[in-house]
């Protein structure tokens, strides 16, 4: 049995645990494929501040503080500002991004964001093509698939946000 809420220490501060222990305990196969989907978006096609950009905002769609948290730290040691940052959750209105990064963004919103009719119609299609070519779509796409793959991760499992990779989980 594992807890899914914190328990207090005696400094008063919050000890974070996992509800589940490190999947890699089960399935090490996992650790070889998070490291070939990280090759795969991290191929240079797109900036690696539009595949953070795109997963922070999957983090945020889905109400996941353990993506949210973690993006965020990758973007702030990338460098980028802490406004383009905050203003991923509102990017529709904040003057921080280029449009091709919009239409990223509109794309992850696209996929992640419940919706009634076709989710990427042609038109939102015909926006990112005019922004990307065919790799640097499929980056893209990829991007969203990897951020996907781990959204039932940190929703069910809950691995300790802002904690480094292998030492996120309890138990």
């Amino acid at each position: 049995m594992s807890t899914t809420t914190t328990e207090s220490t005696e400094t008063g501060q919050q000890d974070l645990r996992s509800r589940m222990p490190d999947p890699a305990r089960f399935f090490p196969e996992v650790g070889t494929i998070a490291q070939a989907m990280t090759k795969a978006t991290m191929n240079g096609a797109i900036p690696r501040t539009t595949v953070g950009l795109v997963q922070l905002r999957a983090g945020q769609i889905v109400g996941s503080t353990y993506h949210t948290v973690r993006q965020t730290g990758m973007l702030r040691s990338a460098g980028e500002s802490e406004e383009r940052i905050t203003a991923v959750v509102s990017w529709r209105e904040a003057p921080y991004f280029t449009d091709a990064e919009r239409v990223a963004l509109e794309l992850v919103e696209a996929v992640l964001t419940p919706a009634s009719g076709e989710r990427v119609p042609d038109e939102l299609y015909a926006r990112a093509a005019a922004h990307y070519d065919d790799k640097e779509l499929w980056t893209l796409v990829l991007t969203i698939a990897q951020i996907s793959f781990f959204i039932p991760v940190a929703l069910i499992a809950r691995p300790i946000p802002g904690r480094p990779l292998g030492k996120n989980y309890t138990g």
